[in-house]
């Protein structure tokens, strides 16, 4: 069984590890280890963390097995992005062990309950255009709408397909 519970700022360092153990494995063959390093430190760090959910209003959600505790994975999200009834999935990872189990399915669809409830009527996120993990996105209902390329400094871009999924 898995509950998904939410994250305080003493559970950032969860957040941290599953990152660290999930990204390499991830990104390995799309990213240099010099971007996945850069972009762990920009992204991950306990203050980078903090100031998503304190000044950003990212909220964190964490899936665990019940059986042993044991963290399975994350997601976060923004209710209301830009000031639309867009509910923004800005991060989710699972550890490889858990992923093709239902883990991402159930996170998702804890967000989209969550943003139906506030009153959002779609999701939608940002995946790189040759993460493995489109096909993933696509079988849950999110359609193409855009992609960007984003500078996020040291001369690193993050290219990305943009995502949305309607909700009913």
């Amino acid at each position: 069984m898995i509950a998904i519970t939410d994250v305080s700022e003493s559970d950032l360092s969860i957040i941290q590890d599953i990152a660290h153990r999930t990204w390499p494995s991830t990104f390995e063959a799309i990213l240099s280890p010099t971007q996945i390093s850069y972009m762990l430190e920009i992204m991950y760090s306990l203050d980078s963390l903090k100031a998503q959910i304190q000044d950003k209003n990212h909220v964190f959600l964490l899936a665990k097995d019940q059986t042993d505790d044991e963290p399975l994975g994350y997601v976060s999200y923004e209710l209301n992005y830009k000031k639309e009834p867009l509910t923004k999935v800005h991060k989710i990872y699972l550890l490889p062990s858990s992923q093709g189990k239902g883990v991402g399915r159930l996170l998702i669809d804890k967000v989209a309950e969550i943003a139906q409830c506030n009153g959002n009527n779609r999701l939608g996120l940002n995946v790189n255009r040759f993460n493995k993990a489109l096909q993933f996105y696509e079988r849950m209902g999110f359609l193409m709408v855009g992609q960007e390329d984003i500078d996020i400094g040291e001369g690193f871009l993050m290219e990305d397909f943009i995502l949305e999924k309607q909700l009913t």
